[in-house]
């Protein structure tokens, strides 16, 4: 079985009273960037900062009778957020096993809604086969975290909201892990609105959707580690498989970067924190603008739960890129008053020290003269660029260090 806009549509009635009605805006600042006209779906606005309460309810309120003396689960964190969330506040007992590297935010929150919560794994088939053992020794109905119909069918709900706000769009823009979303989205997209384009976007170092789509043999690369690790699944489902070469239209794939720039984008743009998946469609927007130009798009920002060191060090990178903090090195004399004459000269140049090392001992042309290496906070590249010339007027001979 598969799932249809009728399985959808009933899911939307049943669950409707109790998850968000999130928004799904126009983004004049990026429509405007990007050549087209963007509309952004909020899924960050639920309870839990994700899409995953739609498809967990869904199921949870579908096999009442089961679930009853509980429900174990996979998840990296949002799927177990939502379903620890519903399931308390169903009066069922749940328990989430979750791989080792989850987020320290993502776990403490899960606990916090009244889930007991297992760390097992470092990826997602080793976690999927202790938490299938635990549901067999325990008696415990285990709820897939995407290659569920009744997932699925929950997920799609996303989809029927965004054409009911917006019901001109022309593409559907949508992350991709084991493929839940996009599955549920492009069922009902399709049967709705059939010239509707939807296009997956899935990271390059997870790629087990993209190579299923496109049925290329690309695995994920073991030791490695992602800003989206929401969507960090080796290989989609079964059933999302097979729905995903149904009715969607593409997957394509982006990079570490440019998602932690589209993170940094839609805090500064748009003041809302996205997760490294959340994020994955403006991702994919910034990366190919030319295949969007003109057209509505609308994007679903399918969660906001980033780990907050993550986040720091995703905002610190982004002012590096943007040509806000700034690493030079500069040669000066070693001489009395030298260290003074540079940094007066760069106050004058409105630009602030935020952290300044002088070494003797190392580097330098001459055994008379130091390195100092300062990082300074900037407006933005022009001031770069003037600080840059300003400083070699002077005579300083200046290396940027990246």
């Amino acid at each position: 079985m598969t799932v249809t806009l009728p399985d959808v549509q009933q899911a939307h009635a049943r669950i409707a009273a109790h998850i968000v009605r999130t928004a799904c805006a126009p983004s004049r600042t990026l429509s405007a960037q990007l050549g087209c006209e963007l509309y952004i779906k909020f899924e960050n606005q639920q309870f839990t900062a994700s899409f995953k309460e739609r498809g967990a309810l869904n199921s949870l309120l579908v096999n009442a009778d089961a679930v009853r003396a509980g429900v174990v689960a996979m998840s990296a964190g949002n799927h177990a957020q939502a379903l620890a969330y519903h399931g308390t506040r169903c009066g069922i007992p749940t328990t989430i096993v979750m791989p080792r590297t989850t987020p320290n935010a993502k776990v403490e929150a899960t606990r916090l809604l009244g889930a007991e919560v297992i760390l097992y794994g470092s990826e997602f088939d080793e976690t999927l086969k202790h938490t299938e053992a635990l549901a067999t020794q325990h008696n415990l109905y285990l709820l897939h975290p995407f290659d569920a119909d009744d997932v699925i069918a929950g997920q799609g709900t996303v989809a029927l909201e965004m054409l009911e706000q917006v019901p001109d769009l022309e593409v559907l823009v949508v992350p991709v892990g084991g493929g839940g979303l996009i599955s549920g989205v492009a069922c009902v997209a399709k049967a709705l609105k059939p010239d509707v384009e939807v296009v997956g976007v899935q990271m390059a170092r997870f790629p087990g959707a993209y190579a299923a789509f496109h049925d290329k043999d690309v695995e994920a690369r073991p030791a490695s580690a992602t800003v989206a690790e929401g969507i960090a699944v080796k290989a989609p489902g079964v059933i999302t498989t097979q729905m995903m070469r149904q009715h969607v239209d593409d997957v394509v794939l982006v990079d570490e970067q440019d998602v932690e720039q589209a993170i940094f984008d839609l805090l500064e743009i748009e003041k809302t924190v996205a997760e490294g998946a959340g994020a994955a469609g403006l991702a994919l927007l910034r990366r190919y603008p030319e295949r969007f130009t003109g057209r509505k798009v609308g994007m679903v920002l399918c969660g906001g739960n980033i780990d907050m060191m993550i986040l720091s060090s995703v905002l610190q990178r982004g002012m590096v890129r943007s040509s806000r903090l700034v690493r030079l090195q500069v040669e000066i004399p070693d001489t009395p008053g030298a260290l003074a004459a540079l940094t007066s000269l760069l106050g004058e140049l409105e630009s602030n020290i935020v952290d300044i090392q002088h070494q003797r001992a190392f580097g330098g042309s001459s055994v008379r003269a130091t390195l100092v290496e300062l990082v300074l906070q900037m407006r933005g590249e022009e001031q770069h660029s003037s600080v840059t010339e300003v400083l070699e007027h002077h005579g300083y001979e200046v290396k940027q260090v990246l």
